[in-house]
């Protein structure tokens, strides 16, 4: 039956399917994800048509990188950060202290309470800080909209950047991942049944929990003896398509007027908060075996996925980032919330 949220659908896929095809030609970074995220976004904005995209959809595309990003996942893996785990959290801690002074510091110059300003810093998920800075009585829907900013930056500067600085100097390591795992058979795509399950029993009761299920059983599936095949590259780029326009969706105009001119007080915010990572980024790889790409993707204030991404197409270590970004992101989601609650009563 066509209906108006059929049509809907529909101009959404073909528009997001329109952005990721003109930023793969234009040869741009992350170019199915930040292809379709633009050109959602600009539409809805400029139109003022809702765009609709099925929560299945959204869900299934985060399931497929999850699994993805757990099939770089080796023994070697884990080997190599063990030895990093302790200096990693300890500049991590750095990055978030700063982004915390920071919060306060501009407090005190501008009309934004201090509670607001520090969760519109931290570099955490949106969603969560949101939460826990409502239930401290800040300004949540500025937390949502200095967030958005932060996020918007951190997408459209640093996979710029490491592609600029990195992509020329090493092989991408998806090349190895085909190698390795194009001889699976059919039947073991039925593997892949634990990941979804997982995923979807967990989505909704740990942050990023349909990525990070997916991610966490796949990779241990994949240092074990099981035989895992690879995810054909359409549905991995369908993946990328559907995440990239579910991000888009929830970027709106209004939003962003509604920050005002102090958004670009925490524009300002973000590319210190940036420009801070990649000079921690340059201390770990200087005192570890890291190279440059994977250890500044791997404390850089950016998403999972997208910094994942990124590190596949700029030489990097995807598995090393992965299980990285992940401690940073569990050290800032169930530590960072619960002191500052402290710290402020």
């Amino acid at each position: 039956m066509i209906n108006a949220r059929n049509i809907s659908l529909l101009e959404t896929a073909i528009l997001a399917f329109l952005g990721g095809s003109f930023f793969n030609f234009a040869n741009l970074p992350l170019p199915w994800v930040l292809g379709p995220l633009v050109f959602v976004m600009l539409w809805q904005g400029f139109t003022k048509r809702e765009m609709v995209i099925s929560g299945y959809v959204k869900n299934g595309g985060f399931i497929i990188l999850g699994i993805s990003f757990g099939l770089y996942f080796t023994v070697e893996t884990f080997q190599t950060i063990f030895p990093y785990m302790v200096p990693y959290l300890f500049l991590t801690c750095v990055l978030i202290l700063m982004s915390i002074l920071l919060g306060l510091v501009v407090a005190k110059w501008i009309a934004v309470d201090k509670i607001t300003s520090v969760f519109s810093c931290i570099p955490g998920g949106l969603s969560e800080m949101a939460i826990a800075s409502e239930s401290l009585r800040a300004n949540s829907a500025l937390v949502v909209i200095f967030q958005t900013i932060r996020l918007l930056t951190v997408l459209f500067t640093i996979p710029t950047a490491m592609t600029f600085l990195f992509a020329d100097s090493v092989e991408p390591v998806t090349d190895i991942l085909v190698a390795e795992t194009k001889t699976s058979g059919v039947w073991n795509y039925l593997w892949f049944i634990f990941p979804i399950i997982l995923a979807i029993r967990i989505r909704n009761k740990i942050p990023a929990g349909i990525l990070i299920g997916a991610l966490a059983v796949t990779a241990v599936m994949n240092v074990s003896t099981i035989n895992l095949p690879q995810i054909p590259d359409a549905l991995f780029i369908a993946a990328q398509i559907a995440v990239g326009t579910s991000l888009g969706k929830n970027i709106l105009f209004r939003h962003l007027k509604l920050g005002g001119k102090y958004s670009f007080v925490y524009f300002g915010i973000s590319i210190i908060l940036i420009l801070t990572a990649v000079g921690l980024g340059v201390v770990l790889a200087s005192f570890s075996t890291l190279n440059y790409a994977t250890a500044i993707l791997s404390i850089a204030p950016g998403g999972l996925f997208e910094m994942v991404l990124t590190a596949s197409s700029v030489g990097g270590d995807p598995a090393v980032v992965s299980a990285l970004q992940l401690m940073r992101i569990l050290l800032i989601v169930l530590c960072v919330p619960p002191l500052l609650g402290w710290y402020f009563r």
